[in-house]
């Protein structure tokens, strides 16, 4: 079973419609741990204030079931703030905690006049290594973003594909079976169902 996290702070109607254009059929939007129990894998998506969605999710109780699910093996897809949560820290309007499962924190793009943040719209993504979420995607290919703070993840091991925004940032983040995109594959077009697809087939 796929399971969506429902936390009230995400993007959730689109991912699922994107889903649902791929024929997933075993699909659940999950709301609590009990939900989670059964799922082989998780997607969680994300929009809005770190700290919020966090204290959300750990009122769900789902931040320590997911964490637990992870540590047991289940594929985690997490999407924009969904990626975000997987860092130690993120300095976005205070202080705070994520999940901790890699290692690095969250800061917001430093002041440019040049460049105006929220940082919005199509960029390239630049691959930096081989991982089975961009599978059958031309490593050049563009994404979707949204976001007005990036992951600085401290092991480089764990990037992916990084983009330039002003600085080059982390796009795609990969250790083991757990996946993070700081774009939104919902709205990416065809690299975004690719990628959807390669997760799914995991």
């Amino acid at each position: 079973m796929l399971a969506v996290i429902d936390y009230g702070a995400s993007n959730l109607r689109s991912v699922v419609h994107a889903l649902n254009y791929l024929h997933v059929s075993d699909m659940r939007i999950v709301h609590n741990p009990h939900e989670l129990r059964h799922a082989d894998k998780i997607i969680l998506p994300g929009v809005g204030a770190f700290g919020a969605g966090m204290q959300q999710l750990r009122a769900q109780g789902l931040a320590a079931a997911i964490k637990d699910a992870v540590y047991g093996g289940v594929p985690y897809l997490g999407i924009c703030l969904g990626m975000q949560f997987l860092f130690e820290r993120s300095d976005e309007m205070g202080d705070h905690e994520g999940f901790g499962l890699l290692p690095g924190h969250v800061t917001r793009f430093p002041h440019n006049p040049d460049l105006k943040v929220p940082h919005m719209g199509w960029n390239q993504l630049q691959q930096k290594r081989a991982c089975p979420l961009l599978e059958h995607i031309d490593p050049d290919n563009s994404a979707y973003f949204v976001h007005s703070y990036y992951c600085a993840p401290a092991n480089p091991d764990d990037v992916v594909a990084t983009v330039d925004y002003g600085i080059p940032f982390t796009a795609v983040v990969q250790r083991d079976h757990i996946y993070g995109v700081q774009f939104h594959p919902e709205k990416s077009q065809r690299t975004g169902l690719q990628l959807l697809t390669n997760f799914l087939e995991m």
